[in-house]
């Protein structure tokens, strides 16, 4: 008797339509703006070269501030500065309701989403996904922002010198991000 290969199902069928599609989608979203840029009579390629001019000034005008975080955050991690912050901060953890094993993640978020991957990568092999733990760090991760990355890239780019509010006010949506993660995981997910 032969054994008859299974046949796909509808969904399976769909991702795989899906997943072609995705294939012609930037060819073909930039075929249609070069050929909008022609109709409207843009020089296309010299209005590319300007860009490209202008993100490569953008890329050498931010640069000292990415090395500067970067450096930051592997002197933070090899010096073991983190590990020692963070259970200096678990008591906080606690009162906040924030599993203390997460404070790593509130501490290097800010500063790095690389660096906050590798250490949400580590919460999920020691403690699995679906802990209580897992889950709080996943939420927390998704909710919260790089503040000090985007600040240094953002403002970087337009030579702003002066933030004025936009740390004090991004690092406290952050802290209310860190709280309402536990909050949400504890009543919704757990």
């Amino acid at each position: 008797m032969h054994d008859r290969p299974e046949l796909p199902s509808d969904s399976e069928r769909m991702v795989f339509k899906v997943d072609k599609l995705g294939v012609f989608v930037i060819p073909l979203s930039v075929f249609l703006i070069v050929t909008f840029g022609l109709y409207r009579k843009v020089p296309v390629f010299d209005t590319f070269l300007s860009g490209a001019k202008e993100g490569i000034s953008s890329t050498i005008s931010i640069l000292p501030s990415l090395i500067g975080l970067m450096m930051a955050v592997s002197m933070l991690n090899a010096s073991g500065a983190l590990d020692l912050l963070s259970s200096f901060l678990a008591p906080v953890a606690h009162f906040l309701g924030l599993p203390e094993q997460v404070m790593p993640l509130v501490l290097i978020k800010p500063i790095s989403g690389s660096g906050a991957t590798a250490i949400l990568t580590q919460i999920f092999e020691k403690y699995g996904t679906e802990s209580l733990i897992g889950r709080v760090a996943s939420v927390l991760s998704g909710s919260t922002e790089t503040t000090f990355y985007a600040i240094a890239v953002y403002y970087g780019a337009v030579s702003v010198k002066k933030t004025r509010h936009t740390i004090p006010a991004a690092l406290t949506a952050d802290f209310t991000a860190c709280i309402i993660s536990a909050l949400a995981v504890r009543l919704f997910l757990h």
